[in-house]
């Protein structure tokens, strides 16, 4: 039972929550374990990509481990400690590119977690839902805030409201996935995406990134104004100089994320 990490040398690290047992729902420790593990992405500076996945192929991640911290002691004085042990779909701020390889069941706090990732790739038996309101509580951690970003309002209120499911298909239609594949497949795939992000400028690609994600809460002109700022920034960098070379050469760049 643990959060495995790998980093390649191609600077894509792996995430697994590995938890087969318990459909890799979380608990305390793993919510904390994974924690770790986003910071890791967001801080070291040689990892370009993550992807995240699930141990097995019945389940991506059902979320909490609702046994484990339904009624856990939790003194009011903590609900202000919005930092501490701060995860991905939480609010953590990880301008690095995320996938989400979904090896199977995504429920509950698995798609709010798919939520936060930046490209979705299934398995066509993966199920996705927020079932919160069938167990008493909410879709949390942005569950209730990014899917209406993502889907179509009258989907999103279905999902949120009914806790039902919606198969691998359904998901692909309305944008929730990018695509599926056969499970055999699925990790070959996170990894060809991962590859290509990975080969390109990382301080564009996070400097893309935050913009994109940013304009969303941005009037227009003052995302074209913080376009316009990045850009300044980037014209600076050893990247830029590095793909104006290479451009010109006629080879591929080397950047260093300068």
């Amino acid at each position: 039972m643990s959060i495995d990490f790998e980093l390649d040398d191609s600077g894509i690290a792996t995430i697994t929550i590995n938890r087969p047992e318990r459909r890799n729902a979380m608990d305390a420790e793993h919510y904390a374990a994974l924690s770790d593990a986003w910071v890791r992405v967001r801080d070291e500076p040689e990892i370009r990509c993550a992807i995240i996945t699930g141990a097995g192929d019945i389940s991506f991640t059902a979320g909490a481990d609702l046994k484990s911290l339904i009624g856990r002691p939790n003194e009011l004085w903590q609900f202000f400690l919005t930092q501490k042990g701060q995860i991905l779909n939480r609010g953590l701020e990880v301008w690095k590119p995320v996938i989400a390889a979904v090896n199977g069941f995504c429920i509950g706090g698995g798609t709010t977690l798919l939520l936060a990732t930046d490209i979705r790739i299934a398995v066509p038996h993966a199920k996705f839902g927020v079932a919160e309101v069938k167990r008493g509580v909410i879709a949390a951690n942005g569950g209730t805030q990014r899917i209406l970003r993502q889907m179509p309002y009258p989907i999103a209120m279905e999902m949120l409201l009914t806790g039902d499911p919606i198969d691998a298909q359904q998901a692909e239609r309305w944008g929730l996935i990018n695509k599926i594949v056969p499970q055999s497949e699925l990790m070959p795939t996170a990894r060809a995406y991962a590859k290509r992000i990975s080969a390109n400028a990382p301080l564009a690609v996070q400097a893309a990134k935050e913009l994109a994600m940013r304009s969303r809460d941005a009037s227009l002109s003052d995302g074209l104004r913080f376009e316009q700022l990045f850009s300044r920034i980037l014209q600076a960098s050893e990247d830029v100089k590095e793909g104006t070379a290479a451009f010109a050469e006629k080879r591929q760049p080397h950047f260093h994320g300068r």
